[in-house]
């Protein structure tokens, strides 16, 4: 039994392109790269890799993270810029036994050391959003921060072996440096191939207060199904940080164990994830809580066309 599930709509296309890996009895970790590299590199998904939108400075700032659930091994970039594929940079430092977490000039540096791509990693369009963003919180007295989705993925293939992956640009116009959940490891991402594995995506800075993925392996190791894991998790921390805080950021999980079985939770209204099975072809869902359940429904084709139309319709500066 092979399955890979992932955040966002963003990871259909991605997962299309790891579904052979996994059938022909491929690695759970060549799927997840590759399903992520095809996200980093497509440049109208603006959360993430090239296109991904700037940091205040307008400069486009790259975290992301690999974990192998069955060594336990780690590796993580952040606040790097003009390399492509950090998910690539970050799974070639979870082979070192220290070092696995490198951040701004030293992930350049090791990055360029080791013959990863270099690339500007800000388009014409990233720019006009973030010039139209300018004007619009000086206009309306707006919030600048959107458009945070990380793209986190999961897998486990036909040998029992699980791994995850995050990437993402972090919150669009964030303070220089900042580090949302994406790269650190138990918050945005966790991996153990004896139970299961879980990522993240929303506001990085609620959800480390939860350390939600390690949380959700954790209730899977106590027989929790995925899909029990991640209700329990967001609606436990939603509730928290509205009693404790009055308010509670963006909270996503997508989770998988070691039979494939899958789970989704969000706090929000909107959230979709794609997931593919031994037994069930790559499947784009939406889901809402209802009561204390998560329901989820398959996505129309009208609205996966709406999807991409929408980010794909030419930008006028304002």
């Amino acid at each position: 039994m092979w399955g890979i599930i992932a955040t966002w709509r963003m990871a259909k296309e991605g997962i299309d392109k790891s579904v052979p890996i996994l059938e022909k009895g491929g690695t759970a970790a060549d799927a997840v790269e590759e399903a992520i590299k095809y996200v980093e590199d497509f440049p109208f998904y603006k959360s993430v890799g090239y296109g991904g939108l700037p940091n205040e400075e307008m400069e486009v700032e790259l975290d992301a993270a690999f974990m192998d659930g069955a060594s336990l091994s780690i590796g993580a970039v952040a606040a790097i810029k003009d390399f492509a594929n950090p998910i690539s940079i970050a799974r070639s430092l979870s082979k070192y036994t220290v070092n696995n977490m490198l951040v701004g000039a030293g992930a350049e540096k090791y990055a360029r050391k080791q013959g990863f791509e270099r690339k500007n990693m800000l388009t014409d369009r990233a720019k006009i959003h973030y010039r139209n963003r300018v004007k619009e919180t000086q206009e309306m007295d707006i919030s600048p921060y959107s458009g945070h989705d990380t793209v986190g993925m999961v897998s486990v293939d036909s040998s029992g072996h699980l791994v995850a992956g995050t990437s993402t640009s972090g919150l669009f116009m964030k303070k220089a440096g900042r580090v949302g959940d994406s790269p650190i490891i138990g918050s945005g991402l966790y991996a153990d191939s004896s139970i299961g594995a879980a990522s993240a995506t929303g506001l990085g800075e609620d959800l480390m207060k939860g350390v939600v993925s390690y949380e959700v392996v954790r209730l899977m190791g106590t027989g929790m199904s995925p899909q029990e894991a991640c209700e329990k998790v967001t609606f436990d921390l939603d509730k928290k940080l509205i009693e404790r805080r009055g308010i509670a950021g963006d909270i996503s999980i997508v989770a998988i164990n070691t039979d494939g079985d899958w789970g989704a939770a969000a706090n929000i209204d909107t959230f979709s994830f794609s997931v593919a099975t031994a037994t069930q072809k790559n499947t784009v869902y939406t889901t809402k809580r209802v009561g204390n359940k998560m329901v989820h429904e398959e996505a129309s084709q009208e609205w996966l066309e709406d999807y991409l139309t929408e980010r794909m319709k030419p930008l006028e500066e304002k």
